[in-house]
């Protein structure tokens, strides 16, 4: 879900690059409705922001935008799978904390190189009212965690399927860097629709290949969620791709895109931007040991705090820490080795506890610090960078395959919600449709 959250990101951050002129439209009272979702409504003013937003990210490549009336149409139908989307997650229970706001809004922040105290005053020199626009984050984030819910009350992982994968060297380690244009086939989709939809994927590929801009052809007619990205993927290991978009990929040189594919939602243009071999995941590992002495109804803080220090001040005046381990230690699994802890990675802490690792020199001796259980010391005896891509790969199979399962079934869920929806479009010089049938 990585890759959603800084796609969503990023198109939040273009909100605070309005220019005056459409920051102006945006803060003009515009009645009217243009669509009717379900119990809710989409307003003319909700679909005017998101075309100034367009058109904003598009300022420096305006040939790149398709004619008013098509962007018009496109962002609408993502407007109205966004209400589902939202509704949908309200209904479920799901709750988006403050907190989870505030770090949407630093990244944000960071995007735009500013300070978070920066970016309000930035957002609204723009005519961009901030409730809005934090309301905006906040309903982004219902969505990825729709996302998360959906893919793991659906999507399960078995150990058949991941021995099976390892088995067959199908854990490819190399990374794509691909786009995609997706043309949907309605659910219960007729022949004569399916034809259509394959004809449009087949003159869409006709077009691009004539010249047109891959970017500018996913944001004029591709029905995913990334259209406003120009449909980019961004790099991604293989097995986090569907396999047929893989094997698509492999038929390419980097620029070139496929014929139209038929997938479980409808017709996709691959574009391949590019192939590098997977980098090396190394992973930096310390050589600890430790001595622990719990607090606990009979032993206060301050009396265990008393006892590691008096434990530290031996060892400091020369005492061996193995020895100092073995008699005093209460961390029982390690007590008998001397505190030996092994070869840990780091992230296998807390950041309070790696922060205090990290501070450590080979052989030094931490001070005495607290948390659960108790009072703590601790010994650097060495570190390392280990390359922890064998000892990951079963891990990295296993989300591989859930990664790609769950996004099939995002898709699936969304085609099912958006054809159970009442939809009623009021677009000026679009046919009314009702029923998921716009």
């Amino acid at each position: 879900m990585k890759h959603f959250l800084l796609a969503t990101l990023a198109a939040l951050s273009a909100a605070a690059h309005v220019p005056p002129a459409l920051a102006q439209s945006l803060t003009q009272p515009i009645d009217g409705i243009v669509a009717v979702v379900n119990d809710d409504v989409i307003l003319r003013s909700e679909l005017d922001r998101q075309v100034a937003q367009v058109n904003a990210q598009y300022a420096n490549n305006p040939g790149q935008l398709p004619p008013r009336d098509v962007l018009e149409r496109q962002l609408l139908d993502r407007l109205i799978l966004q209400k589902l989307q939202i509704a949908h997650a309200n209904d479920s229970g799901i709750k988006i904390a403050d907190a989870q706001i505030d770090h949407a809004l630093a990244q944000i922040a960071q995007q735009n190189r500013l300070e978070v105290s920066q970016l309000r005053g930035a957002v609204e020199s723009q005519g961009i009212d901030y409730a809005q626009f934090r309301n905006n984050v906040r309903d982004q984030l219902l969505v990825q965690n729709l996302r998360q819910q959906v893919g793991q009350s659906r999507t399960q992982v078995s150990d058949a399927e991941i021995d099976s994968l390892i088995k067959n060297g199908h854990v490819r380690t190399e990374q794509i860097h691909a786009a995609h244009i997706v043309i949907n086939v309605p659910e219960g989709a007729t022949p004569d629709q399916i034809d259509a939809a394959h004809a449009k994927a087949t003159d869409v590929v006709r077009q691009i290949r004539g010249g047109m801009d891959f970017a500018a052809a996913a944001l004029r007619y591709s029905n995913a969620e990334d259209a406003l990205q120009g449909g980019d993927l961004g790099w991604r290991t293989a097995n986090e791709l569907p396999p047929a978009l893989v094997a698509a990929t492999d038929r390419l040189q980097d620029g070139e895109i496929t014929d139209p594919l038929r997938g479980p939602n409808g017709f996709h243009i691959v574009k391949l931007v590019g192939k590098r071999a997977a980098e090396a995941q190394m992973v930096t590992e310390y050589k600890l040991q430790h001595i622990l002495i719990k607090t606990s109804e009979l032993v206060s803080s301050a009396q265990a705090r008393q006892r590691i220090e008096a434990i530290r001040s031996r060892i400091v005046a020369g005492e061996d820490f193995a020895k100092a381990a073995i008699d005093a230690s209460e961390e029982t699994e390690t007590a008998r080795l001397g505190g030996e802890m092994g070869w840990t990675p780091a992230g296998a802490f807390g950041p309070q506890v790696q922060a205090i690792v990290e501070s450590l020199k080979k052989g030094e001796v931490s001070q005495a610090f607290e948390a659960a259980p108790g009072w703590h010391l601790l010994k650097l005896e060495d570190t390392r960078q280990s390359n922890m891509a064998g000892q990951l790969q079963r891990s990295e199979a296993k989300n591989m395959i859930f990664q790609r399962k769950a996004e099939e079934e995002y898709m699936s869920f969304l085609r099912q919600l958006r054809s159970e929806a009442y939809v009623e479009i009021r677009l000026p010089g679009v046919e009314p449709a009702k029923a998921g049938n716009s």
